[in-house]
């Protein structure tokens, strides 16, 4: 058992769970923020009556909608830093024991 708990503290199995869990956790509530707040604030300062979603541009006949993919790069962004932070508040960086 010794040695099983070993293997997990060295290949860093502790931090990749913790992560995962922490991301899919927080994941829709961070969705929701971006897809309910800020998107339709981003809307109304870009002028789209649909707010974020129907942001686009045109280049002769071919319409770029790009806000979909800025709510979705908002939304990676968002849920990174909140991982991010939690982790090194919890202090679960000095978790993983280093090899010898």
């Amino acid at each position: 058992m010794k040695g099983f708990i070993q293997f997990i503290r060295e290949q860093g199995v502790v931090g990749l769970a913790v992560g995962f869990i922490l991301g899919g956790a927080v994941g829709k509530v961070v969705s929701s923020l971006v897809q309910d707040i800020i998107q339709p604030l981003l809307g109304l300062i870009l002028g789209g009556a649909g707010g974020l979603n129907a942001a686009s541009f045109k280049i002769l006949e071919t319409e770029v909608i790009y806000g979909r993919f800025l709510g979705v790069f908002i939304d990676f962004i968002i849920i990174a830093a909140v991982v991010y932070f939690m982790f090194k508040a919890l202090k679960m960086d000095k978790l993983d024991a280093k090899k010898q």
